[in-house]
């Protein structure tokens, strides 16, 4: 007789087995072969790397030599950095997320990447590099470096020549780096071609050559431009309108160019009054300057936007603050005499773009505090605790980029 049930058990043992089997092995050939396809395909490699937070990017360059060679090409790196991100500023080298919910670890503890016995500080931001300089000391001895916190390389910058008597003449020092118009960067030195002349020589370093390079034309600045608060943008130097006579350099040329000035969107129709704006810098590519819309407001401000081709600039956002002295009391001062208007506190540190023009926010200080303030609905919050904030001296409001391309 044939032991039926023998079989049956036989069969649903077998099965059970298949199964059982099946269920291990499936997803790991299926993680097998997903893993080699992506690892063998550059390209979707890449769409998938360019979307991870920088830390991972640079921790991923020991993963193998493929990685790190897929990693440090410029076509990876120049498609990271268009879509990198301001995650925050700093204050005097204090490092300030705009973020307050999803905060990241700042980018350094302290400016010492190298020894300085001066110490050292920040000049200028530009496009994910820091020019910093000395922070004490005489200006014949000050050292000058170009840093770059996401990667923490930096580069001690050549002293200008001609000694120390030229040294002390510096009036400007600013940095030039775009990841596709100006891959080297460059430092833009402007100093006075005679003592306590109206005469100025440019001259340039390049990282591509090493070598400072003295202009042969010099020029005169009958205006006294004041030479800081310098912006790359656009393959030109510019510096924040402070006179009748405000200017910009255009690098690869070294030319000197006048830089147009907006009109005043108010009931007088005049033109830009010659102070240092609220604010003049760049963001995603745009150049900006913000400056209060009218007289009779201070809490109403343009942010102003240059043409590309420099002929001039239009209003892009128009904003008003109103809100805030109801939150923020602090920041509102009466005159002596009861009739007098308010005077209201406050500065405008940044203008950050978003991918989106809703997403467009401004950095605003008020006594004590930092404000972000969207630009588009009107929403605010605090982000910081400003305590100790001295008002005055050279601009000291630098936004951070993560960039991971090296110099």
């Amino acid at each position: 007789m044939v032991n039926t049930r023998a079989k049956i058990q036989k069969t649903q043992n077998t099965r059970k087995t298949c199964f059982s089997q099946a269920s291990i092995e499936d997803p790991d050939h299926q993680s097998t072969w997903s893993g080699t396809l992506i690892g063998s395909n550059d390209d979707l490699l890449t769409e998938i790397l360019q979307r991870l937070p920088v830390t991972s990017i640079l921790r991923f360059k020991s993963v193998s030599k493929h990685w790190l060679w897929l990693l440090s090409q410029r076509r990876f790196t120049l498609r990271y950095d268009n879509l990198s991100k301001s995650p925050g500023l700093f204050v005097r080298n204090m490092y300030i997320p705009f973020d307050v919910e999803n905060q990241n670890p700042p980018p350094f503890q302290s400016l010492d990447f190298c020894f300085d016995p001066c110490g050292i500080r920040i000049l200028q931001s530009c496009n994910g590099l820091l020019l910093c300089c000395s922070d004490r000391g005489n200006q014949r001895a000050r050292k000058y470096y170009v840093f770059n916190p996401t990667t923490k390389q930096f580069a001690l910058i050549p002293s200008v020549p001609g000694g120390p008597n030229v040294r002390r003449t510096i009036r400007f020092m600013g940095l030039a780096y775009h990841q596709t118009n100006c891959v080297h960067y460059k430092v833009v030195c402007i100093r006075n071609a005679e003592v306590n002349g109206e005469l100025f020589q440019i001259q340039i370093y390049s990282s591509n050559t090493g070598k400072w390079n003295i202009s042969s034309e010099s020029f005169s600045d009958n205006y006294y431009t004041l030479f800081r608060c310098g912006v790359y943008w656009n393959g030109a130097i510019h510096w924040a309108p402070s006179s009748h006579n405000p200017l910009y350099l255009k690098v690869d040329d070294e030319q000197l160019q006048k830089l147009p000035l907006p009109v005043q969107v108010d009931s007088s129709g005049g033109y830009f009054n010659g102070l240092i704006p609220k604010y003049f810098g760049e963001s995603r590519g745009h150049l900006h300057l913000v400056e209060t819309a009218n007289n009779d407001n201070r809490l109403h401000l343009n942010v102003y936007e240059m043409l590309n081709d420099h002929s001039g600039w239009f209003v892009k956002f128009q904003v008003e603050l109103d809100e805030l002295p109801g939150a923020f009391p602090e920041m509102i001062h009466s005159y002596q005499h009861p009739s007098s208007p308010h005077y209201y506190e406050f500065d405008v540190f940044d203008v950050v773009r978003g991918e989106k023009d809703e997403d467009t926010f401004m950095v605003v200080r008020i006594p004590g505090k930092l404000i972000r303030y969207n630009v588009h609905d009107k929403s605010f919050k605090q982000i910081f605790n400003l305590t100790n904030y001295y008002r005055g001296g050279d601009t000291h409001v630098h936004r951070y980029t993560e960039t991971i391309t090296y110099f």
